[in-house]
This record gives structure tokens, C-alpha cells and sequence, in this order.
């Protein structure tokens, strides 16, 4: 509807804006979001239409219950500053309220009925500031574009007066939205004619001054240049070679980084210069750079080295030099084969080589050669022939000192220590109880010893390999291209994969001594009565609940540490469970008979019990008749004849026939599957005896003398 009558105010608003427009609505229409919404939409179009923009005075008709006619009018709200915000639409509410309350009082003493003022503070204060704020706060972007709000108004409905035409007196509550005529409205958009002449007068007067500041800048530039050019002849002395130096390398950096990036805007106009430039100075840059910073370091790391050389092979200063020499010899042969370099080593290395220099102001230099040093690193690679030509001679010595203090510093026993210290905080010791899962071990055997945790496959895979590996990889940075010689036998000693199957192998020759130290301190527990060997025995054999074989099962698993693949699987119990559930005479393996895992370094030491459980090193089953799953089920068959002796009517008589049938000269189960255990510990190796004792032959031992 304001759009269809928009064409009327036409004639009225070609050269000059509307002053303002005022949007009467009530409590309810102010709570509407869509009924605000709706309406600035409809100003902004409005606004479009007249090419002006509209300044909003909105203004709340407040209720009364009871005329107020008499009541003195005046102004009431606030102008709000442009672009207001939410909170300063709050504060500018809030500031209402003791002038409202006060002349609300003063009205009332007057007259009761005369409660407006007072009403409006009161309704501001309880919900009005918020509600006017949670009503504009969403619409503060859109009155920025064309409808900028000027004022927040308050009435009590106006009384209707006799009309003249062509006159307005206007009531003393339009005051505050009368004196703010003041504000200059706006045009939206720009006529296009007004454009056109705009934008042809910015272009000439950009061209112009373009072409301007860049005849200057490529005139100043050029002048630098010639300057800096001249102070790095020969003839200079002092400081002025170096500062001038300076001064070339950044200018050149500005003009290689233009090149690659572009120039600068105010170098767009035309005139440049800067690969002619710069195709002129680097020739200038390398003489110079050649001769008062490359040729001196390179002569200065030559002396270091050389003094290094010449010093006693047993000085203290050998072996606390070794680490710059290193450097040194590093950044000297960088400079002479280019292809190694790395910018950020050589100019680290320079910098430390030669931290002051002779005639040049201490302060100057240690400012200056971190820039020159960095541009010289950079370009380096790309420029081979500005190496150097380096004494081998020299460098071949230099080498041999460097090979000699790496084996010294970092001997095996030293890099050993280490390996173990940074397993040492993650590995705990391992004792029988975490060897048997959730079994118990002591009502069968017992030991107060441990394994120290830097001795278990859980610390080999978590952190002695890959600390094995850090300290490899530490000798192959060492031991690179700066000392690489491939005749040399120091070298080769020293070789990072030798290295790491020295470590390797020292580290599992300790771990085979103390898993050994700890398992020949195992004890069997001493059995009071033939009933207390019974229930050893049962326990022994119970697939389910066997201590023994959850420890067998445990050390496969350890035993198989640094092999390639996953160890031996938990198939003990399984298949120790497919033996001890089935009463047939029918043999069933009680281990499997496939090793999944290739020869590792522990096999010496724990392929006999490997071949024990049916799988020997090499990966094919143990004898038939020497494994741990014949000795369990000999063990179940004594278990289950010392039941029936324990059970029969006269045990007293059994007990005395199987020591007769025996001191016969005849085998019993007892007597047989004792001599098997014999045998079986016998297998282990003299390694083993005290484990293998305790665990294969004690049992029976203390059963046979149960039963004398």
C-alpha cells in the first residue's frame, strides 16, 4: 500500500528526502515479530522507490483505563544515535525511568487520573525495555539499509480536533520527533550520470598519480642501488662493505620475490625495471659475497678443523670438540657440495663458527651475518658454482678424529643403559601371579622372585625396539654423508645395522638370563598327606583351572619375544580342554601341532620348551612321546588311581600292593609317569634344571612318598 502511493510523493522528494516517518502502533503489534518484520520490509521497499532514505520514529500508543485529557503533553522517549545496537536501545530506555517516575509523581499530585508517566515507567521496567528490545534487535540490520531509526516514542491516544485544510498544528508530543529535522537524509544509490563523471575523473587522477609514484619509486630504487653497488668495490673498508652488502641482498629479495609474486600496485603503471635490475646485481652480489663472506668462513672452519686435527688423540679438548668439529666439517662440506645443503643447518653452523670477526664492530656483525648468511644458504642450491674447493686431505682427516670420539662417546655398554632406563618407567616387574591369568599359583608352586619389566615381550614390542630403533637412527644421522667413508673400517664398525644387532642381541642374551634367574627359583609346595597330593594333581591337570598350564602358556608367549610375527596363540588350554574333557583312550593332542611364528632370538634359550609344548623351532611338533600333553595325561591317570586307592575299603592294603608290584620290578602308572617327568625335565637342558625339577619331577616325587 506504501508503494501504490509512493508516486504521489514524487514531485516532493526529487531534490530533497522525506524528514522523517512515524509508525503509530500499539502494545500488541510492537510483540509481533512478523507484524515488524513485515512493516520495515515495506519502508525499505518504499524507500527504494523514492530514492531516499526514510528515518523512522516509531510510536507506541499506550491504554489507559480512564480518560486523561487534561493531562499536560509532552514528549515522551528517546532519540537513538545511527546505527544503535541492542544494548544501547536498552540504555537509552533505562534512562527513562527516573524522569518518567518523577514528573509521573508531579502529575499525579495535581491529578490522581494523571498516572501515564508513572504507568509508562512502571511498564518499562517490568517488561517494556525487553520487549522493545527482543522486537528491534533483529530488525537493527535492516534498519541500517535504507530506514534508519530515529526515535522511540510514547502516547496515550491523541483526541480528534477540528480539521482545517492545509494546516497542521502539531501537538506538543510531536516535539521530540519535530527538533530532529535537523539530521540530513540521504540519497540510495548514485544517478548513473553521476557515476559516469565520478568514475572517469578517479581513473585519470589514479593514472596520473600511478605513473607518478611509480617514475619515483623506480627512480629511488634504481638510486639505491647504484649506491649499494659502489660501496661493495674493494676500495671500501671498515663496516661500509657489510652494510652495503646488506643492503644489496634485501634489495634483491625484494626484486626475486616480485619477480616470482608480482609487483608491488603502485609499480603497475608501467616503467619497471626489475629483472634488468636484477640481472645486473647478481654478478655484483656473488664477487662480493665470494670475498667478504664465503672465502673468510670457509678458511676460518678450515683452521678449526685443522687445529682440531692436530691436537693429542687423548685430549680432553678432542672429546669436548667432537660435537662443533662435527658441525663444522658439516657446514665446510655443504659449502663445497651444494646439493647437500640445508639452509637452515649451514647458516646455524656459520653463524656459531665465526661469532665475531676481525675489524668489523662486534654489534654490526652480529646483526648483519644472520641476514648474509641466510640469502648465501638460500641460493646455494640453485648456484653450484659458487662452491668451494675443499682439502680433502684435510677433510679425510678431520673424519677419521670424528669416527674415533663417535665410538668413544657413544659406546655399546653406555647406549645399552639407555635403551634399558627408557623402558625401565613403563615395563612393570612380572611375578607368578600375573603369569597365570586369574588362576591361583600357590597351592602348587610359589617363587617370591620376579622379572624385571624391562625383561618382557610387552616391553620389547612397546619400547625397547622402537628405543633400539631411535638410537639406530641416531647413528645413521651421525654417521651420514659429513662422515661417510666406505673403505673405512671405523665405519664400518660403527655401521647403524651392526649397531642394532649388537643391542638386539645383547638385550635378549639379558633376557634369557632373567627369565632363567627367575624361573629356577620356583619351588613346588610340599604336600602333608596323600589327600593334599591328590588335589595337587587334580588341580595340575584341570584344563580350566591349571595354574601350570597358564604358565607354560605364558612363557611360549614371552619366550617368542622380537619374533616377526603374533606368538603362540592360547591353544594350550584349548586343546588341553579337548584332552581333559574326553575319558576315551583315544589320544588327543592337547597343544597344536602348527607353529605360527619363524625362529626368533630367544629360540636357544626357549626352543626346548617350545619343543616341550609340540612346536620346536623350526616349526615342526616335538616327540610323540616326550611333550607336556603326554605328562598331563599320565599325571590325570596317577591322579585317578590315587582316588581310587584314597576311596577304596582299604586303602591301607592298595597302598601296600602298588609298593610290592613295584618292589617286584614291576611299573606302575605312578612310578612311570615319574620317570617321564625325569625324562621331560631332563630334555630341558641344564638351564632349565631348577624349574623343570620343581614343576615335572617334584610332583611325582612327593606322590611316591605319599604312598610309602
Amino acid at each position: 500500500q506504501l508503494c501504490k502511493t509512493a508516486t504521489r510523493w514524487h514531485a516532493v522528494t526529487q531534490r530533497r528526502g522525506l524528514d522523517g516517518v512515524v509508525w503509530a502502533l500499539d502494545k500488541r503489534q510492537s510483540a509481533n515479530a512478523a507484524t515488524m518484520g513485515s512493516g520495515v520490509a515495506g519502508l525499505q521497499q518504499l524507500a527504494r522507490t523514492l530514492g531516499w532514505q526514510l528515518p523512522l520514529h516509531l510510536w507506541e500508543v499506550c491504554e489507559s483505563q480512564w480518560p486523561q485529557h487534561t493531562r499536560p503533553r509532552e514528549p515522551v522517549g528517546s532519540l537513538l544515535a545511527a546505527r544503535v545496537t541492542g544494548s544501547q536501545l536498552e540504555t537509552s530506555l533505562a534512562r527513562l525511568d527516573e524522569p518518567l517516575r518523577k514528573h509521573g509523581l508531579d502529575q499525579m499530585e495535581e491529578s490522581a487520573d494523571h498516572d501515564f508517566l508513572l504507568r509508562l515507567s512502571q511498564q518499562l521496567k517490568v517488561e517494556g525495555i525487553a520487549r522493545w528490545r527482543q522486537a528491534l534487535t533483529p530488525l537493527l540490520g535492516k534498519f541500517a539499509r535504507g530506514v534508519p531509526l530515529r526515535g522511540l516514542w510514547f502516547s496515550l491516544p491523541a483526541q480528534p480536533t477540528h480539521a482545517v485544510d492545509h494546516l497542521w498544528l502539531p501537538d506538543p508530543a510531536w516535539g521530540g520527533v519535530l527538533q530532529n529535522q535537523s539530521r540530513q537524509t540521504h540519497r540510495l544509490g548514485w544517478p548513473v550520470t553521476r557515476i559516469s563523471y565520478a568514475l572517469a575523473l578517479g581513473a585519470a587522477l589514479i593514472w596520473a598519480a600511478g605513473l607518478l609514484l611509480s617514475f619515483s619509486t623506480h627512480r629511488a630504487q634504481i638510486i639505491d642501488i647504484q649506491s649499494s653497488l659502489a660501496a661493495v668495490q674493494p676500495s671500501g673498508n671498515g663496516d661500509e662493505p657489510l652494510l652495503a652488502l646488506n643492503a644489496l641482498i634485501l634489495e634483491m629479495g625484494r626484486l626475486k620475490d616480485r619477480a616470482r609474486r608480482g609487483e608491488p600496485w603502485y609499480q603497475h603503471f608501467g616503467l619497471s625495471q626489475n629483472d634488468a635490475l636484477l640481472a645486473a646485481m647478481w654478478p655484483r652480489y656473488v664477487e662480493a659475497n665470494n670475498r667478504l663472506m664465503r672465502d673468510p668462513a670457509a678458511e676460518n672452519l678450515k683452521r678449526q678443523l685443522a687445529s682440531l686435527v692436530a691436537s693429542p688423540a687423548d685430549s680432553s679438548r678432542r672429546a669436548k670438540g667432537a660435537h662443533n668439529a662435527y658441525v663444522q666439517l658439516k657446514a665446510y662440506l655443504m659449502m663445497a657440495r651444494p646439493e647437500k645443503v640445508d639452509a637452515a643447518f649451514l647458516v646455524t653452523a656459520l653463524g656459531h663458527a665465526e661469532p665475531t670477526r676481525m675489524g668489523v664492530a662486534p654489534g654490526l656483525w652480529k646483526g648483519l651475518s644472520p641476514t648474509l648468511w641466510q640469502f648465501y644458504a638460500q641460493q646455494l642450491a640453485a648456484n653450484p658454482q659458487w662452491r668451494i674447493e675443499p682439502d680433502n686431505a684435510l677433510v679425510a682427516q678431520a673424519r677419521q678424529v670424528l669416527l674415533v670420539q663417535l665410538g668413544q662417546r657413544n659406546g655399546e655398554a653406555s647406549l645399552y643403559r639407555q635403551v634399558l632406563e627408557a623402558a625401565a618407567t613403563h615395563a612393570p616387574d612380572l611375578g607368578v601371579e600375573q603369569m597365570v591369568d586369574d588362576k591361583e599359583a600357590w597351592p602348587l608352586f610359589f617363587t617370591e622372585a620376579s622379572v624385571p619389566g624391562v625383561f618382557t615381550r610387552q616391553a620389547w614390542d612397546g619400547q625397547v625396539r622402537q628405543a633400539i630403533d631411535d638410537i639406530v637412527e641416531a647413528r645413521r644421522e651421525q654417521i651420514d654423508w659429513v662422515l661417510s667413508d666406505r673403505e673405512s673400517s671405523a665405519v664400518a664398525d660403527t655401521s647403524p645395522e651392526q649397531l642394532r644387532a649388537r643391542l638386539t642381541e645383547r638385550y635378549f642374551h639379558d633376557y634369557s638370563g632373567a627369565w632363567l634367574e627367575f624361573l629356577n627359583s620356583v619351588q613346588w609346595r610340599r604336600a602333608d598327606s596323600l589327600a593334599d597330593v591328590i588335589d595337587q594333581l587334580t588341580l595340575m591337570s584341570d584344563v580350566r583351572q591349571s595354574p601350570l598350564i597358564a604358565f607354560m602358556n605364558t612363557l611360549a608367549w614371552q619366550g617368542q619375544a622380537g619374533n616377526r610375527s603374533q606368538g603362540l596363540k592360547d591353544s594350550l588350554v584349548q586343546s588341553a580342554q579337548k584332552l581333559m574333557g574326553s575319558e576315551r583312550s583315544t589320544r588327543v593332542s592337547a597343544i597344536s601341532q602348527q607353529l605360527d611364528t619363524p625362529a626368533g632370538p630367544l629360540d636357544p634359550t626357549f626352543g626346548p620348551l617350545l619343543g616341550l609344548l609340540g612346536k620346536d623351532p623350526e616349526g615342526k611338533g616335538g616327540d610323540d612321546d616326550l611333550s607336556l600333553q603326554a605328562f598331563l595325561t599320565r599325571v590325570t591317570r596317577v591322579r585317578l588311581k590315587l582316588q581310587q586307592v584314597s576311596h577304596a575299603a582299604d586303602p591301607q592294603g592298595m597302598t601296600q600292593a602298588m609298593a610290592q608290584t613295584v618292589f617286584q620290578g614291576k611299573n606302575i602308572d605312578l612310578t612311570d609317569t615319574r620317570a617321564y617327568g625325569e625324562l621331560l625335565a631332563a630334555s630341558l637342558g641344564e638351564e632349565w634344571d631348577g624349574v623343570a625339577h620343581a614343576l615335572f619331577v617334584q610332583p611325582l616325587d612327593q606322590a611316591w612318598r605319599k604312598v610309602l
